[in-house]
């Protein structure tokens, strides 16, 4: 099948086959809702039940050849993207591929027993794509799955994402050259360079790509995957709108392997999801410092809900890149299973339940947060942390050039099971910028390590067994 036929004659063959000028019109959506203590819109996914399916291997994949299979998966897209509607199927066994670059009304499903294996050679996601580092837009090596301004995509099945990390790992160190290159995007942004002149793909830069991003996306679905190793974030949902992440079972335990980051993103929903993380489980973000306050779009409306954690840094963080605001986020009915020990490396038990983490450079705000319903097994933190001073290695890459504090406000802690943690709650806020309105009812740790209950710079707090 040719991919070079002019765009007249390919939607002249489109239109004169009846059952593919129907396609565009079986595409149907469904509407999903999520039950939270603030206005939670519906959210409108895409329903692929009745679309036209394309088998990759009726295009040239292969198990023994990267680049066949690579090329026929683009192909499916293409055909299924061409047609109005499709589902490109992977079919059982182990099928070694370059990025998969998905388009609008297509849903790429993976069948039980079949695993796309994306290679560890940087060259292969070359050329660059329009991508983000933590909440900076640049130009970099492409997403392993990679979506940019679609509508109605879906990724789904039974079958799993697979990274291979011979690479990948080994650029987990970040040395100098690397910081060099995060300090030089950091500053394209400070003097407002264009996005399309940030190219990080680049020499030593080394800026390790997503596994899944949906870049300006609407009506996203993800559901049933199994994803493994990672290079960076897993799922990352930026500047998108009506997502659901639903049953997927995620073990990523590399570096910076946060499970779903929902950055700038509205209308989100992470349900009946699995995390074994080397990083956060989930972390909602919206962008760092100037870029952020360009785009100004905050993350708003996110429901967490019926969700399991294995291993990871906190079972969910706001922030610390949360510079155009982050609001309305609820967590319900969410636990924390694993030993509290950690394993294999990176991965690492649960330091917090509910982690909000931002700094004097950030800006934004976070308010009417809420946490009900979640059990943990021991922690290395505690049920509730807030800290308005995390900088990691910023504090000495880059000095303060805007100061704008965050203003955080409505954060409320109810019906939590803890067996072990080092505290209850620590709030360390700005004298000029308190943390108000905080609100933990019916909270119970067994064993209590330090002091229970920390706060610097609080108004309004209440703490209710």
């Amino acid at each position: 099948m040719s991919l070079l036929l002019p765009r007249r004659t390919v939607l002249g063959a489109v239109l004169a086959t009846p059952w593919l000028a129907a396609c565009a019109t079986l595409l149907k959506t469904r509407t999903v809702r999520a039950a939270a203590p603030f206005d939670m819109p519906s959210i409108t996914v895409p329903d692929f039940a009745h679309a036209r399916p394309f088998l990759i291997t009726d295009f040239g994949a292969d198990q023994s050849d990267q680049t066949k299979t690579s090329a026929a998966l683009a192909a499916a897209i293409h055909a299924a993207h061409t047609s109005g509607c499709g589902t490109v199927i992977v079919p059982g066994g182990i099928w070694p591929t370059g990025p998969v670059h998905l388009k609008s009304h297509v849903n790429l499903h993976l069948a039980r027993g079949a695993t796309l294996l994306f290679s560890e050679k940087p060259e292969d996601y070359l050329p660059a794509v329009q991508t983000s580092w933590e909440g900076i837009e640049c130009f970099n090596y492409s997403p392993l799955v990679y979506a940019y301004d679609c509508t109605h995509i879906a990724l789904t099945g039974e079958g799993r994402l697979q990274a291979k990390l011979d690479v990948w790992k080994e650029w987990y160190k970040r040395p100098k050259p690397h910081m060099d290159a995060l300090v030089a995007l950091y500053h394209m942004a400070f003097k407002n360079v264009p996005v399309a002149d940030r190219n990080m793909a680049v020499g030593d830069n080394h800026l390790r790509p997503h596994f899944v991003q949906f870049n300006r996306c609407r009506n996203v679905l993800v559901e049933d995957i199994t994803i493994e190793d990672s290079p960076f974030w897993v799922l990352h949902p930026f500047l998108c709108r009506d997502v659901v992440i639903r049953r997927v079972k995620v073990r990523a335990h590399g570096h910076n392997n946060d499970g779903v980051d929902p950055e700038m993103s509205q209308n989100v929903l992470i349900e009946d999801c699995t995390f074994d993380q080397g990083d956060d489980a989930v972390s909602v973000k919206s962008g760092r410092d100037m870029d952020a306050w360009r785009l100004n779009t905050p993350a708003r409306n996110i429901v967490m809900r019926d969700c399991r954690v294995l291993n990871g840094h906190q079972l969910m963080a706001i922030g610390s890149e949360l510079s155009a605001g982050i609001e309305n986020v609820f967590v319900d009915n969410c636990h924390f299973t694993g030993d509290g020990k950690g394993a294999d490396g990176w991965a690492v038990p649960v330091n917090n339940i509910l982690f909000v983490k931002t700094n004097e450079r950030r800006g934004g705000y976070v308010k009417n947060i809420h946490l009900s319903n979640v059990s943990a097994t021991k922690i290395a933190g505690g049920v509730l942390c807030v800290e308005t001073d995390v900088l990691y290695q910023w504090r000495t890459l880059t000095p303060t050039y805007v100061r704008k504090l965050t203003p955080i406000e409505g954060l409320h802690v109810r019906h939590v099971r803890v067996d072990e943690a080092k505290f209850l709650c620590r709030i360390t806020a700005e004298a000029e910028m308190p943390v108000k309105n905080v609100s933990l009812r019916d909270i119970q740790v067994q064993t209590l390590l330090e002091d229970p209950v920390t706060t610097q710079n609080v108004e309004a707090f209440t703490h209710e067994a």
